[in-house]
């Protein structure tokens, strides 16, 4: 099963904190690397910008190399990181939306104790590159635009739950909405805008951002939001404990909150 990689630099500069730099000689970073566990880490789309942003500062700080798998903080997919950890899979640290996380340490899996808050995430809108913007600025714009939309695509995790489930019945239009929405398994939503196979992407914000081919509308309003918690924690049979809390506290350090913010997140309060 696929998982990328990411290791301690081996030449070059080395990252102490997000932002930080201190120069290290080839010679001690190959003994870092040598030394260094390897952190399996289990991650969901909302936080995945980030943690590709700031993964390489923890990676160099620790020499520890760090191995990612990517998928759905829920969800019938195989990829779905519960999914992924019943048949077995080892991961030192999970990276995933909160109550999913907290469904994961209810169950015995991950170690309560373990947990910690990373980031909020709204919920915005993608139209294809080249296509006229629509106005969503407010409640009333967001359901005209929704109902002249020819389709509209949402995703299988915790901001595609909230579009079926609550943001069309709150616009007052659930049955004419449901009817051209479709949710979208595995691939990311604003992709499958990008190539033309639907008019309007929901998804979350940080999840958004960084595919080609789309125009981010923006946020929907604040009076029909849903703010996603991301949090991560450790399962209990880690091979690595320490170094995966090493890692969640690096990402949730304060030095983090500007490419956390960066990337389409909210720092938590």
């Amino acid at each position: 099963m696929f998982r990328s990689w990411m290791a301690a630099a081996t030449a070059g500069a080395m990252l102490l904190a997000p932002g930080a730099h201190a120069q290290v000689t080839e010679k001690t970073a190959d003994k870092a690397a040598d030394k260094a566990a390897d952190i399996h880490v289990m991650i969901s789309g909302g936080f995945t910008a980030a943690y590709q942003k700031l993964a390489p500062g923890f990676a160099a700080q620790s020499g520890a190399r760090l191995g990612t798998e990517h998928g759905p903080s829920m969800g019938k997919s195989p990829e779905a990181i519960p999914n992924r950890l019943a048949r077995g899979e080892h991961a030192d640290v999970v990276i995933m939306v909160g109550y999913a996380l907290d469904d994961l340490i209810k169950k015995g899996v991950v170690d309560p104790q373990s947990r910690v808050e990373l980031a909020d995430s709204r919920i915005g809108m993608v139209v294809r590159q080249g296509t006229t913007v629509p106005d969503i600025r407010s409640v009333d714009a967001l359901r005209q635009t929704l109902l002249q939309a020819k389709s509209i695509a949402y995703s299988d995790s915790a901001s595609g739950v909230y579009v079926e489930r609550e943001l069309f019945a709150k616009l007052g239009e659930h049955d004419k909405l449901a009817a051209k929405a479709k949710k979208i398994e595995k691939t990311p939503v604003a992709s499958m805008v990008a190539n033309g196979q639907y008019e309007i992407g929901f998804q979350q914000v940080a999840e958004l951002l960084p595919v080609p081919g789309v125009t981010f509308v923006g946020r929907i309003p604040e009076e029909v939001q849903s703010i996603t918690r991301f949090a991560g924690g450790v399962p209990v049979k880690a091979e690595h404990p320490a170094e995966g809390k090493a890692l969640l506290q690096y990402l949730a350090a304060p030095s983090a909150q500007a490419i956390v913010k960066e990337t389409g997140l909210d720092s938590v309060p």
